[in-house]
């Protein structure tokens, strides 16, 4: 996708060669108007309007534009695509017999760039390509870099929103809203209530809630092998560690899994950009990481590039790069409160992550405390330079991987990933494993270091039910919330990637439809109705009498 940038240049060459009034009417009109792409009209009245324009918030519109409603979907940002576009190439898709009706057309459409029947793996820019498509076919207007202003930025009559308001004044008003974003700001200015953290594991009876343990011994992946001292000569603790905690296993917190960017990488010289060496780099930063390079040689193991970070082949010559290991890309012990910043502190969040994790990849690059054959290793690799290119080549979507949670109609749990897995009003299905990332890095009773959080359990398909996407009827009765949903932190790591975020927008979009028609509240929408639509979309309902959508392949589990 162009920047708005480009495009603003392109239209300013196209008007500069009429005639001289008009050209200035003109530039003035691009510059300063709304910043609208694929033919949004001036207008800002719509059936349906929703905010955030994700994978999830995309299918949102799309499913419901194709039912007949005028449709706006909004970008707080200048992109559009989340984290599909925004660096995670390889889809974390669970069972990908579950991926039904438009999500699965995505995925199906951008196999056809590669001449495959489906593609799971792919290039950010192709990504967004067929995003920008599959918008203008269903001809939804988008609005890029509208970011819903704060504390005053939802209009509500009682439990009705009328409308919401924009940084810069745009008012959008329509009969149903959806907050599609990663972080929920839409649901919480409507006063929709939620949480954010660990649950306590008495709350749900969870058996995988809370603090899951101090003990460094246990074998989990993303843990320290070795013992590695966390401290510094004179003392004090090293950077990105915390003090020891004193909490007990099963106790809640307001903790959250890392964030981080996701990257694409490339080995071809000719597509190389340098790892960047962020502002105020500092290598004692990663004295941690140094410290624990040298116990792991001392312990006679080799670290590869592959022991501190998922490098995963996409297309191209290029690879998604994540977090794996004990110390990597995620910034464990950097988002504290992300939930509840303000849009000003949530930005020095996020490039207080871009300095952590450039200086990661620039520390790895040059620092002479880096074994030499590891470095070679690195130094293969670069930034792809024909990726985010109106960003340096870094991602521009920040990796949010839990932000809010609603607390809805229906709160989704442990139990209902694992044992009551059906549901009468299912909507779709979920299939990746539990999962989270770290938490928090801390001291351990014996003066070594520790991470704390990682849990990664497999699961059989289990039904989204659609009682998580509403609020409480009290709270809103025109608001559809497809990604931060309602539902406990381990429950969440069941349902957090971006196959089951689509798969719950295509049914908010429908639902709306159908709320719209009928003139009910999103809580009254029939559910056998909104089956039968889903149904006829060739959305994976049930896994009991499961059978392959019709286009497509039957694939396996990955």
């Amino acid at each position: 996708m162009r920047g708005r940038a480009e495009i603003e240049k392109e239209m300013i060459r196209t008007v500069t060669k009429m005639p001289h009034v008009v050209c200035l009417v003109l530039a003035l009109a691009v510059l300063l108007g709304p910043r609208t792409v694929f033919g949004a009209v001036e207008q800002r009245n719509f059936d349906f309007v929703v905010y955030g324009a994700t994978p999830s918030g995309i299918v949102t519109a799309v499913a419901a534009a194709r039912q007949g409603l005028r449709v706006a979907l909004i970008s707080p940002g200048s992109h559009i695509g989340g984290m599909v576009t925004g660096g995670l190439s390889t889809t974390d898709r669970g069972n990908v017999n579950t991926i039904g009706g438009i999500p699965r057309e995505f995925f199906e459409l951008v196999g056809q760039h590669y001449n495959e029947r489906i593609e799971f793996d792919f290039e950010p820019h192709v990504a967004a390509q067929v995003f920008e498509d599959m918008l203008r076919e269903a001809k939804v207007s988008v609005y890029l870099d509208a970011r819903l202003r704060e504390n005053d930025g939802v209009n509500k009559h009682g439990a009705q929103i009328s409308s919401i308001t924009m940084e810069d004044g745009a008012v959008f008003s329509a009969i149903e809203f959806a907050d599609c974003t990663y972080e929920g700001d839409l649901m919480a200015e409507a006063a929709v209530s939620y949480t954010w953290g660990r649950e306590a594991a008495a709350q749900y009876g969870e058996s995988w809630a809370g603090m899951l343990s101090t003990n460094r011994h246990e074998n989990w992946d993303h843990q320290f092998p070795v013992r590695v001292s966390p401290f510094a000569a004179d003392g004090s603790l090293l950077p990105g560690v915390s003090p020891a905690t004193k909490a007990k296993r099963g106790e809640g917190d307001k903790h959250l899994p890392a964030y981080d960017f996701r990257m694409c990488f490339t080995k071809n010289k000719a597509d190389q950009a340098p790892y960047p060496k962020p502002d105020g780099y500092d290598p004692a930063r990663y004295d941690l990481l140094a410290r624990y390079l040298v116990a792991m040689e001392s312990a006679g193991i080799q670290i590869r590039m592959s022991d501190l970070m998922m490098v995963i082949p996409i297309r191209n010559e290029k690879f998604d790069v994540n977090n794996h290991g004990p110390i990597s890309t995620d910034n464990i012990n950097g988002n504290t409160d992300f939930p509840i910043l303000t849009y000003k502190q949530r930005e020095e969040m996020e490039r207080e992550h871009y300095r952590y994790e450039a200086g990661f990849f620039y520390f790895l690059a040059h620092d002479p405390r880096v074994p030499a054959e590891l470095q070679n290793e690195v130094n293969e690799y670069g930034l792809a330079k024909d990726e985010f290119e109106d960003t340096n080549n870094w991602p521009w979507q920040f990796y949010i991987r839990e932000s809010r949670r609603m607390l809805g109609e229906y709160v989704i749990t442990q139990h209902d990933v694992l044992e009551n897995t059906t549901k009468p009003d299912s909507i779709g299905m979920g299939s990746y494993q539990m999962d989270s990332h770290n938490v928090e890095r801390f001291v351990t009773p014996d003066s070594a270091v520790q991470n704390e959080g990682d849990m990664y359990l497999p699961v059989t398909p289990w039904e989204i039910p659609y009682r998580s996407i509403v609020p409480e009827r009290s709270e809103a009765v025109n608001l559809f919330v497809t990604v931060c949903l309602s539902a406990s932190h381990v429950a969440y790591g069941s349902y957090r990637q971006e196959p089951g975020y689509m798969i719950a927008g295509q049914a908010a979009g429908t639902a709306a439809s159908i709320a719209v028609r009928k003139n009910v509240a999103v809580q009254d929408v029939s559910i056998s109705e909104l089956q039968q639509d889903l149904l006829a979309a060739h959305v994976v309902l049930h896994w009991h009498d499961f059978s392959p959508p019709q286009r497509g392949d039957n694939l396996n589990s990955n």
